[in-house]
């Protein structure tokens, strides 16, 4: 779901799902693990945050980047392009809304998301596709401050 931030509002963000907001808590704690260096615990706590709530970007953000960490692109781009594809699905319910500014924090995990999916594309072989959803980014936050335009060019 994508709602505008504020009453007037000219900008828009993603809702997360009721799930993910009530485990709020829990992710904090995976970050808290993550910096202790405690990958194999997050990952744990991750899959089963997923299996009570399987839309919660951030957990796919989260086991995409401990994917990256481990070296395997393939399985951090299944993690990453889940959350992008749950992003896209409710922008186009909405009628595809903008401005979708990246520094709303619910629009955070969707950026994100996408950066490493970007990331994982290109590291697998797959410009045409990383390009593709560079395209379908740059209209949402023109500003782009995760660089994600330039990671195509590289």
């Amino acid at each position: 779901m994508v709602r505008r931030d504020g009453p007037k509002g000219g900008a828009w963000e993603v809702v997360q799902p009721r799930c993910a907001r009530r485990r709020r808590e829990d992710i904090e704690e995976v970050e808290a693990m993550i910096a202790a260096g405690e990958l194999e615990i997050a990952r744990d706590e991750l899959v089963w945050l997923l299996s009570e709530c399987p839309d919660f970007l951030e957990a796919h953000v989260q086991l995409g980047l401990i994917a990256l960490e481990d070296g395997d692109p393939k399985l951090a781009r299944g993690h990453f392009g889940r959350a992008y594809e749950l992003c896209l699905r409710a922008l186009e319910a909405a009628g595809s809304p903008r401005p979708l500014p990246h520094a709303l924090a619910g629009n955070r995990p969707f950026f994100e998301a996408a950066k490493g999916l970007v990331h994982c594309l290109l590291a697998t072989g797959r410009r045409p596709l990383a390009a593709d959803v560079c395209r379908k980014l740059a209209p949402l936050d023109p500003a782009d401050p995760l660089g994600i335009q330039k990671l195509p060019r590289r």
